[in-house]
């Protein structure tokens, strides 16, 4: 069984959006094994200065180097990257036994985002949309456009 990862900047308050990532949780229990890490966000000044950020961004980034296991395609999701549909992103999910990729590793950033050497050595860059969506509903959607691949792959009709 494939192993996804989920490597997340920040830890999920709201009630509404931890429900909405134990339904998809819970759904993907049938298609992978799924790690999901929350990498605390570094505290931050009401209005940081570009340094501030930068340190914080640098610190999360090695938080998060470490928890990738070797063996992984890395995914990190942010604006610059590339827009994809669903049967695309389905497409980067490695087919057992065709692939020498072990893990799926997603990652998504804080406030300000990645560390641009975290998304420089990710293999893909995603963007969900042009749109600014906060990084707790990215986790949610991801998690259904993870659930949705695999649903692809299977040939199921949940995709339509």
């Amino acid at each position: 069984m494939l192993s996804v990862y989920l490597i997340c900047v920040g830890k999920l308050k709201e009630k509404f959006y931890k429900e909405a990532c134990a339904e998809y949780v819970k759904r993907l229990a049938a298609y992978c094994k799924l790690t999901l890490i929350e990498i605390p966000e570094v505290k931050l000044p009401q209005k940081p200065t570009l340094g501030e950020i930068a340190n914080a961004l640098e610190k999360e980034g090695e938080a998060i180097r470490a928890k990738i296991p070797p063996g992984s395609r890395v995914a990190a999701l942010c604006i610059e990257g590339r827009m994809r549909s669903s049967e695309e992103l389905s497409q980067l999910f490695p087919v057992p036994g065709r692939s020498s990729d072990k893990h799926m590793v997603f990652l998504i950033g804080g406030s300000y985002g990645l560390h641009p050497s975290v998304k420089a050595e990710a293999q893909e860059r995603l963007s969900m949309s042009p749109m600014t969506f906060p990084h707790h509903l990215a986790r949610v959607m991801l998690l259904e456009q993870i659930y949705r691949a695999f649903k692809i792959n299977e040939g199921s009709s949940y995709h339509k």
